[in-house]
């Protein structure tokens, strides 16, 4: 049978689909990315925000017209999604075959031969299950990454968000499968490990009783083959002096952190639940940068959050301007039920969510655009992402920037570089985010 694996949403949900695939494979069945050729169609969906939920049922929606009308024998539905309306798309979408939840993953081929048999499964386990990471996995970003998940599940609680009822408390992946898949991972030719949770930093808290991700950083670093490993999603209240120092060390942990910090108003982050403070931010993004001065520091921010002032707008965009971030992303509040925010008072109109969104993004653009200018002149160490013939370009990345999410580097198509290559260029010019640069001869 050939299947067809649908990954919405965040890199985390990917690393799922990536084990999903590996128990399929080990049960005979081949892959394919041809909706037309597919025997199963698998969609692992996310339902995080209002648009992420809409561009899952949409896709669940477009995947069933290949089971009414074309060679697909069994339709199935995971993660986020399935987990928190596995009745409804049940009842609504006849044409689904199977559900299975966040934590389910590991059954994944059972469902697919049930529901290529004719039956219907529908296998929603114990949200604090912990799915073993010792699985086979197939990795599906391309030589020159991939993303290690360090642990599943939150216990921040933060009232804006669903995670928490979706995926868990806070569960740490034992060290030793982590090593082993990052191991794994170096032995098909990955270079860069990319270190996702829904918090990275609490990591070991849970097993070891105490704060063990610098030291899964270092042993990592020992994993023969990886030239890169990059920190993602790393809250501002358990960024400690050890994890900075392990940064600082380490040649191959990238002098780069993701770190969601969602407003600067005091007021704000105590209604989100967050917490810190503004100051307590200031504070820790100076000791980062004090430490590692070339660190470069991605944050995301939430505008139209409900109760949010122009004022505290206001607060937000000096504090923008005031910290000079690296790299910002940004999102409009979505409302969630079930969560403690879709309940307050203070909802902001969505014209106004724009007009906030766009002035933030159009601040942080003048300071990208600077930061990137900055950059012209220096040498810097860059991995070939791929190439585009017809502009006479390969595609890389720096050390400061993660992949879908950040920059690019532009090179000219000379030399044989492949897919992984690490290598020295220097930066002759800026677009943008981008930057334009030619290998150091």
């Amino acid at each position: 049978m050939k299947i067809l694996m649908i990954s919405l949403g965040c890199d985390k949900n990917l690393v799922d689909s990536e084990f999903m695939l590996g128990s399929i494979l080990g049960s005979g069945c081949e892959i394919t990315d041809d909706e037309t050729m597919a025997d199963v169609i698998i969609v692992n969906t996310c339902c995080f925000i209002h648009d992420a939920m809409e561009e899952s049922i949409e896709t669940i929606l477009e995947m069933a017209e290949y089971k009414k009308n074309g060679r697909c024998r069994a339709l199935i539905v995971c993660g986020c999604l399935a987990q928190r309306y596995h009745k409804e798309i049940r009842e609504e979408i006849p044409e689904v075959d199977a559900v299975i939840g966040t934590t389910a993953y590991e059954d994944i081929a059972k469902a697919v031969e049930e529901a290529v048999g004719g039956g219907y499964s529908e296998i929603i386990k114990d949200i604090d299950y912990m799915p073993s990471q010792n699985a086979r996995r197939v990795f599906s970003t391309g030589l020159e990454y991939s993303y290690l998940k360090i642990a599943e599940g939150c216990d921040k609680h933060c009232t804006y968000c669903i995670i928490p009822k979706l995926r868990g408390a806070y569960r740490s992946v034992p060290m030793p499968e982590l090593l082993k898949q990052a191991e794994y991972l170096a032995s098909c030719g990955v270079k860069e490990l990319i270190i996702v949770a829904q918090e990275t930093t609490l990591y070991g808290t849970d097993i070891y009783g105490k704060d063990s991700l610098p030291k899964l950083l270092d042993k990592l670093c020992e994993v023969d083959g990886i030239e890169w490993i990059r920190l993602l999603y790393a809250y501002p209240e358990d960024i400690t002096e050890e994890l900075i120092q392990t940064i600082k060390k380490q040649d191959k942990i990238c002098n780069y952190i993701d770190m969601p910090i969602q407003h600067a108003s005091d007021n704000i982050l105590r209604r989100m639940g967050r917490k810190t403070t503004k100051a307590e931010l200031a504070a820790k993004i100076n000791m980062l940068r004090s430490k590692i001065p070339d660190i470069a520091i991605r944050t995301s921010l939430i505008t139209g959050f409900p109760g949010e002032t122009e004022a505290e707008h206001r607060e937000l965009i000096e504090f923008v301007k005031e910290i000079k971030f690296e790299r910002l992303g940004v999102f409009m509040y979505s409302e969630e039920e079930n969560t403690p925010a879709a309940s307050f008072d203070g909802k902001i109109p969505d014209d106004v969510k724009i007009l906030r969104y766009n002035e933030i993004m159009e601040t942080q653009q003048k300071v990208a655009f600077e930061k990137a200018e900055n950059r012209v002149g220096e040498v810097m160490e860059i991995i070939i992402e791929g190439e585009i013939p017809d502009e006479s370009v390969y595609v890389a990345r720096t050390r400061m920037d993660a992949p879908k999410i950040d920059g690019c580097v532009f090179l000219p198509l000379t030399g044989e570089y492949m897919t992984g290559d690490t290598v020295a260029a220097r930066i002759t010019g800026a677009s943008e985010y981008d930057l334009l640069a030619v290998p150091c001869i």
